[in-house]
């Protein structure tokens, strides 16, 4: 093939190539940018929607359920290695035993072994009169009059020799403590032996008993009159104006607004969450085979059959 030839068939080739037809404007209308423009400045600015309030996940009533997970607030008692370890022993104590929610005033039947009782066991019922210390030392005192003597028995919460806590009647008190029932009339303390559960709805809230006890004549064993009981009802009955100026001499109503000493009495509310955090999840999971546990255990009666 000569190079005329070759010319040619290069030009025949070109011509007969397919040319793309673009049939719109790659660019934006003078009059699309405008109309933009007016809708932006026409259009209400736009507000960030507000904020989701999460509920928090360990629950409120936690510091009073469990008040033994938290630890002594007297700074030169802090170890938290310890703390943190006895956490972790008080968590499989609960996973042996179930240890119920109760509170000062509500009445609980303990049974633990006795190696002098007649079944190796023994079970005690009464009031809870206290609830002191904290960690593997928690404590609580029951209260009961047996055969007109006023019966105390101390149990240490996470004691290994405790087999079975039942809660008879879940209830708070107007006090912190009830040691005034020592001075108060035996029918205040004294409680049946053979006392059957008195049941609580599911979700209900924990009921206060506002009951005002009578306490005997003096003398007491405390001075009941420097204390500001909400609990009783007749201790003015039995007190003199010695009795009177002296209770007020001892008193100190401007610590109820020394922020210092309740720092230094409590525990800060970022460490509990923090303290509780670390627990939450061995604590639900027990509720929850709690739960389940008391639902097998209801009993229903059988209708009778005609």
């Amino acid at each position: 093939m000569n190079l005329s030839t070759r010319f040619t068939l290069n030009r025949l080739s070109q011509q007969c190539v397919y040319k793309r037809i673009v049939t719109f404007s790659t660019k934006t209308a003078e009059h699309v940018i405008e109309n933009q423009e007016e809708q932006k400045k026409e259009a209400p600015p736009t507000t960030p929607p507000p904020p989701v309030n999460r509920k928090p996940i360990i629950p409120a009533n936690y510091r009073f359920v469990y008040p033994e997970f938290l630890p002594d607030p007297k700074v030169e008692w802090r170890n938290l290695v310890r703390e943190k370890l006895e956490r972790l022993d008080m968590l499989d104590r609960r996973k042996q035993i179930d240890l119920p929610e109760f509170y000062v005033g509500s009445v609980l039947a303990v049974t633990s072994s006795d190696p002098h009782a007649a079944g190796k066991t023994s079970r005690f019922v009464g009031i809870c009169i206290n609830r002191d210390r904290c960690g593997l030392r928690a404590r609580f005192i029951l209260r009961n009059v047996i055969d007109h003597q006023g019966m105390e028995v101390v149990y240490e919460l996470y004691d290994p020799t405790i087999q079975k806590i039942e809660v008879l009647r879940l209830e708070k008190r107007l006090d912190d403590s009830l040691f005034y029932l020592r001075d108060a009339l035996p029918e205040y303390s004294t409680f049946d032996e053979n006392m059957e559960a008195e049941p609580l709805e599911e979700g209900a809230p924990v009921p206060v008993n506002d009951i005002k006890v009578v306490l005997r004549p003096r003398p007491w064993l405390e001075r009941w009159e420097r204390q500001n009981l909400r609990g009783v009802a007749n201790i003015d009955e039995y007190l003199k104006d010695k009795h009177r100026l002296s209770a007020a001499k001892v008193q100190k109503p401007w610590e109820k607004y020394d922020m210092m000493k309740d720092y230094r009495s409590s525990i800060a509310e970022e460490e509990q969450t923090e303290i509780f955090a670390e627990v939450h999840t061995e604590l639900h999971t027990m509720e929850l085979q709690r739960k389940r546990n008391k639902r097998k255990r209801t009993f229903i009666k059988p209708k009778q059959l005609a």
